[in-house]
């Protein structure tokens, strides 16, 4: 099992039983020690050290949870910009911040995009400290979502199959990704993207890791799995194109060598620690 896995962790102590009592959540933010959250470009701001930036307490409704005895809040920020200048970003932020960073980025997404009530239209309200919403109207209460994802690589004779997007930078190669369906399980999930996008068949699914992507709200589920062949028929509307690759192959690739034959998925995607399971294996 890979061992460090960015964006998880245990951040902040989320202090559920806090949630139903709005009346401790407003103490805690007229707290001195509260602190909020600072947003920059659409993202949580981080500064030069790979840590989040923090400032006195201000309109942030967002509990986010305790550091020690400090309450931690965040606004719901604003949207987002170009997300790849953001994975870029990404790259400076340290660990321990990461799962802050993930948490805080999908719960104001979240809010950003639900502001109505989905089962009558009315305008909804931030109730639990952030972590739901609840219609005045009708009283139904919302909860942050989140979809999951399988993440997968299928492997056949000590080979393994990535395969690459047009948006990804020349020459990156990565496993392959989808959405899980609704009434599937998740091996079925598996099985049918690995399928559908490259029509390999598989069997032996097996779960490795997760990791929360909060862009917006994915939940990442990395299996391996084992092709029965591999006669490939790439689907050439998800992908740009999909091979097969050797251990040396990902050995040199995640060793940043420059003869590799293709460049590694960056180390705060799921998909690296995915192949450096896969080698380790």
């Amino acid at each position: 099992m890979p061992t460090e896995i960015f964006f998880a962790g245990p951040g902040l102590d989320r202090v559920d039983s806090l949630r139903s009592d709005p009346e401790q959540i407003a103490a805690l933010a007229r707290s001195s020690k509260a602190r909020a959250l600072v947003w920059e470009n659409g993202l949580p701001a981080i500064d030069a050290a790979g840590s989040l930036r923090w400032e006195k307490m201000g309109d942030a409704p967002l509990f986010l949870g305790m550091d020690g005895d400090c309450p931690c809040f965040s606004s719901v920020g604003e949207d987002a910009g170009d997300l790849r200048a953001q994975f870029n970003a990404l790259g400076h932020l340290g660990p321990a911040d990461a799962p802050i960073f993930a948490a805080a980025t999908s719960l104001a997404s979240w809010h950003r995009r639900h502001g109505f009530c989905a089962v009558c239209g009315h305008a909804s309200a931030i109730v639990r400290g952030g972590w739901s919403r609840q219609c005045p109207h009708c009283g139904a209460e919302h909860f942050p979502r989140v979809d999951p994802v399988v993440i997968m690589l299928a492997e056949h004779e000590g080979r393994v199959l990535l395969g690459r997007q047009p948006r990804f930078p020349v020459n990156r190669y990565s496993a392959l990704a989808g959405f899980v369906e609704v009434g599937e399980g998740l091996e079925d999930a598996v099985a049918r993207e690995l399928f559908e996008e490259a029509g390999v068949r598989v069997h032996d699914v097996r779960y490795v890791a997760s990791q929360p992507w909060p862009f917006p709200s994915s939940l990442m589920i990395a299996c391996t799995a084992r092709s029965e062949g591999d006669a490939l028929t790439v689907d050439t509307t998800e992908l740009e194109d999909a091979r097969w690759f050797t251990r040396d192959e990902v050995a040199a690739a995640l060793a940043g060598s420059p003869s590799a034959s293709f460049i590694a998925p960056p180390p705060f995607a799921i998909a690296r620690s995915l192949l450096e399971h896969w080698l380790a294996a």
